[in-house]
C-alpha cells in the first residue's frame, strides 16, 4: 500500500517550505540533511509530510523509551492504514554481566523481559520482511545485535490450504522454529496438537491458528479469537515466522561448536603461557559446560556471547541489527538528534570495557567482543540518506548536513519569547538563610517581584537550578513568601512530576522549581516566565544547546520572557542568545508582513497524568474497595477483565496505564486467593 496521511491540518508557517526542500534534497540524492525545526514548530508533521512524499520504508530513532512512545502513537495518527511499530529493548530490567576485579566479584546477568514489548519487536521484524508502508519508531536499541534477517526469513514458514504435509513434519518445523509446544492454555511462541488438528499462537500477536489436516493436507485454516474461541477468519494460507530473532540453519550448530572449541583451545594455551591458572582452570570449565548445553539442548546460558559463530561472521565484524531488515531504499530519521547521536556514539566504548575485563580474567572468550552494539561508524554506514531533527543540531550535523532546512515560523505565529540578562548582585548571609542560598539575595529577590507581577495576571513561572539541593531549598523560600510553588527533580517520581505539571496548569501552584525542567515533553501554555539562576555556570546544564531548549519553554505563551541571573557573558550564553534573537527577529517580521497578531495557545486543562494513566489513579482505591466485598467469581471476572485492559493498553503503547492495571491485577489476585482459602476452612469445618 502508499502511504497516505490523515490529518485535518495542512501545513503551515514554514512547514510547506521545509517538507519541499528535505525531499528535493532527498530525490537529489543527498546522504545527510538537518531539520532545525524551534520548540512547537511541528517536526513530527512536517517528517509525516515527507514519508508520504517519499513512499519509503523509514526507521526514526528517538533518544529514549518514552519519547519513542509518543513519537509512535502521532505517527499511528497520521498512518492510521499502515504499519507504523514500535521496537525498544525488550527488558524491563538488566543487570549485564560483569567482573570487579578489585574486590574480585563477579556479578551474573540477570534480566526480566517485557512479554509484551517481545511481542511488538517481533510485529517490527515481521512487518519489514512482508511489506514497505513500514514506519518503525525505535530507541537506540535499534543498535544491538538481533539475529540475522536472511536466517530469520529463511526459517519461516508459508502454509495454504491443500499443501501436502504431515502431522510428524509440521510439527518438527514447529519445533525447529523454537515454538514450545504445550497441553495448556497456549501463549505467544506456544502450539498444541490434538489429532490432526494443531492450533499455535505466533510471536507477534495475540490471536489464535488453527490448521486441521486430514491425510497429510491441510484442509483448513482458521483464525479464532485467542479468549472466546469464535471464529474470526477462514484462511486461504498464513505465514509464520519463527518464535525467536537468533536462528541458526540446521546443519549449522556444530561447525559453530567446532569453532567455539577452537578458539578456547587457542584461548586456553595464551593463558597456559601467561601462567594465568585461575583463568585457564575457569574459562576451561565454563567454556565447556557451555558447549556440552548448546549440543544437548540447542541452548545455554549467554548463548549471545557466542554468536559470532553461529552467525558466521569474521572477529571485528559488524552484528546484524534492525538495520539490516530494513530494504536498501530505507530512510532513517534522527530525533532529537543533539542527544541522540552522542548516545549511540558512547554506547560501543562502554559495553567493550565491560567484555574486555570478562575476556581478560577467564570469564568470557574473545569473541564475546562480537556481541555487540554498532560502532558509530558501522552506524553510519547501515543508514543510508538520513534526516536529522533538532532545535539545536550538534557539532555532528553541522559538520556532515549537506542541506540544514530551517523550520522557525510556527503555524500558530508564536515568537521566540523575549530574553533578558539581569546581573546576579551577590549580597552576604543573613541570619536562617539556607546554605544554597547564601550569595544569591540578588537574583532571588529580583525573581520573586517578577513572579509576583505574572502571578496576578494569572499566568505561571518555571525556574531552573544547578542541583537539586538548591531547589529544595528555593522552593521552602518562596513559600515563606506566600508563593504557592513545587520542585522537581530526578527524585521525584515520573507520575509525580506529571501530577505536579498539572497543578501548575491549574493554578494550585505558580511557580515550579527544577534542575532540569527539559524532559518532560509536556506544554505549558500558561508558563510565560522562565528564570534561569546561575546562567553564568558553565557546564552541561548552562551549555548553549541546554539554554536554547529551556527558553523555547517559554514559546508557547503571546507574553513569554526569559531572565538569564549572570555576572559574566559566557560564550554559551553569547550564543544562546544570538540564535534565540535571531530566529525571534524572522519570526516577527513574517508575523508583520503577513498582519499575524499571535495568540497564546489554548489548551483544555485537563488531568495530565489522568490523559496518561487512562483516568485510573484517582479512581484506584475506591474501585478496588468495592471489588474487595465481591464474591470469589466475581473476583475471577474482574482480574480477566483487567488483564484484557492491560494487554490492551500494552498493545497501545500506555505501558505507564498497563503497569497500573497490572499492580490492580495483583492485589485482586491476593484477594481472591484469601477469599479462596477462607472458604475451605469453612468447608473443612462443615
Amino acid at each position: 500500500m502508499d502511504f497516505k496521511l490523515v490529518s485535518k491540518y495542512k501545513p503551515a508557517g514554514d512547514q510547506p517550505k521545509a517538507i519541499a526542500e528535505l525531499v528535493k534534497g532527498l530525490r537529489s540524492g543527498l546522504a545527510r540533511q538537518t531539520l532545525l525545526g524551534v520548540t512547537g514548530s511541528g517536526k513530527t508533521f512536517t517528517i509525516a509530510n515527507v514519508i508520504a512524499q517519499e513512499q519509503r520504508p523509514t526507521l526514526v530513532i528517538a533518544h529514549n523509551k518514552t519519547l519513542a512512545a509518543q513519537l509512535c502513537q502521532e505517527f499511528r495518527e497520521f498512518f492510521p492504514n499502515h504499519a507504523v511499530e514500535y521496537f525498544v529493548s525488550y527488558y524491563d530490567y538488566y543487570q549485564p554481566e560483569a567482573y570487579l576485579p578489585r574486590t574480585d566479584t563477579f556479578i551474573e546477568k540477570d534480566a526480566q523481559i517485557n512479554e509484551e514489548i517481545d511481542r511488538l519487536r517481533h510485529a517490527v521484524t515481521q512487518a519489514l520482511l512482508s511489506r514497505r508502508d513500514v514506519i518503525i519508531v525505535a530507541s537506540v536499541s535499534c543498535i544491538y545485535g538481533l539475529g540475522s534477517p536472511v536466517e530469520y526469513e529463511k526459517s519461516g514458514m508459508r502454509l495454504m490450504v491443500r499443501d501436502k504435509i504431515s502431522r510428524t513434519e509440521l510439527l518438527r518445523r514447529l519445533v525447529a522454529m523454537q515454538f514450545t509446544r504445550t497441553t495448556v492454555d497456549l501463549k505467544r511462541g506456544h502450539f498444541r496438537a490434538q489429532g490432526d488438528v494443531i492450533e499455535l499462537m505466533p510471536m507477534n500477536e495475540e490471536v489464535l491458528y488453527r490448521l486441521s489436516l486430514t491425510k497429510g493436507i491441510i484442509d483448513e485454516i482458521l483464525l479464532l479469537d485467542p479468549v472466546t474461541r469464535e471464529r474470526r477468519e477462514v484462511l486461504r494460507d498464513m505465514m509464520i515466522f519463527p518464535a525467536k530473532h537468533f536462528m541458526t540453519a540446521e546443519g549449522e550448530r556444530e561447525r559453530a561448536i567446532t569453532d567455539i572449541e577452537r578458539e578456547l583451545k587457542t584461548q586456553l594455551a595464551i593463558f597456559e603461557k601467561e601462567g594465568k591458572l585461575l583463568e585457564y582452570e575457569r574459562l576451561s570449565r565454563r567454556t565447556k559446560y557451555d558447549i556440552e548445553m548448546m549440543r544437548n539442548i540447542g541452548f545455554c546460558s549467554g548463548i549471545e556471547n557466542y554468536s559470532r559463530h553461529f552467525d558466521g561472521r569474521s572477529r571485528g565484524e559488524a552484528p546484524y541489527t534492525l538495520m539490516d531488515y530494513f530494504p536498501k531504499d530505507f530512510l532513517t530519521i534522527i530525533d532529537e538528534s543533539h542527544v541522540t547521536l552522542p548516545q549511540i556514539g558512547g554506547m560501543f566504548a562502554g559495553d567493550q570495557a565491560r567484555k574486555n575485563t570478562l575476556v581478560e580474567h577467564g570469564f568470557r572468550l574473545p569473541s564475546a567482543r562480537d556481541n555487540r552494539p554498532l560502532q558509530f561508524d558501522e552506524f553510519v554506514q547501515k543508514i543510508g540518506q538520513a534526516v536529522f531533527v533538532s532545535a539545536t543540531p550538534g557539532p555532528y550535523e553541522a559538520a556532515t548536513s549537506d542541506q540544514v532546512v530551517e523550520q522557525i515560523i510556527r503555524p500558530t505565529g508564536l515568537v521566540d519569547p523575549e530574553t533578558m540578562v539581569m546581573p546576579i548582585v551577590s549580597f552576604p548571609a543573613v541570619d536562617g538563610e539556607a546554605p544554597s542560598l547564601q550569595g544569591y539575595a540578588g537574583q532571588i529577590g529580583d525573581l520573586i517581584v517578577r513572579i509576583e507581577q505574572r502571578v496576578s495576571v494569572g499566568e505561571r513561572a518555571l525556574v531552573t537550578t544547578l542541583t537539586k539541593k538548591m531547589a529544595e531549598d528555593l522552593t521552602d523560600y518562596l513559600k515563606e513568601k506566600k508563593i504557592k510553588v513545587a520542585y522537581l527533580h530526578s527524585d521525584v517520581e515520573t507520575l509525580d512530576r506529571i501530577s505536579v505539571l498539572t497543578d501548575l496548569r491549574r493554578g494550585v501552584y505558580d511557580v515550579v522549581v527544577g534542575v532540569n525542567l527539559l524532559r518532560e515533553g509536556l506544554d505549558l501554555p500558561e508558563v510565560s516566565l522562565i528564570g534561569i539562576l546561575d546562567a553564568d555556570k558553565e557546564g552541561f546544564l548552562r551549555s548553549a544547546t541546554s539554554l536554547i531548549q529551556t527558553i523555547g519553554r517559554a514559546a508557547r505563551n503571546v507574553n513569554g520572557q526569559v531572565i538569564l541571573y549572570a555576572d559574566v557573558m559566557t560564550g554559551s550564553l553569547k550564543k544562546a542568545i544570538a540564535e534565540t534573537d535571531r530566529r525571534r527577529a524572522i519570526q516577527v517580521a513574517h508575523n508583520i508582513a503577513h498582519n499575524i497578531t499571535p495568540e497564546t495557545i489554548t489548551k483544555k486543562i485537563s488531568d495530565i497524568r489522568a490523559e496518561l494513566m487512562g483516568d485510573r489513579t484517582a479512581a484506584t482505591k475506591k474501585i478496588l474497595r468495592i471489588e474487595m466485598t465481591a464474591s470469589p467469581q466475581e473476583l475471577r471476572e474482574v482480574i480477566a477483565e483487567k488483564k484484557g485492559e492491560m494487554q490492551d493498553a500494552a498493545a497501545n503503547l500506555l505501558f505507564e496505564t498497563a503497569g497500573l492495571l497490572r499492580d490492580e491485577i495483583t492485589v485482586l489476585e491476593a484477594e481472591l486467593a484469601q477469599k479462596e482459602a477462607v472458604s475451605k476452612r469453612v468447608n473443612r469445618r462443615k
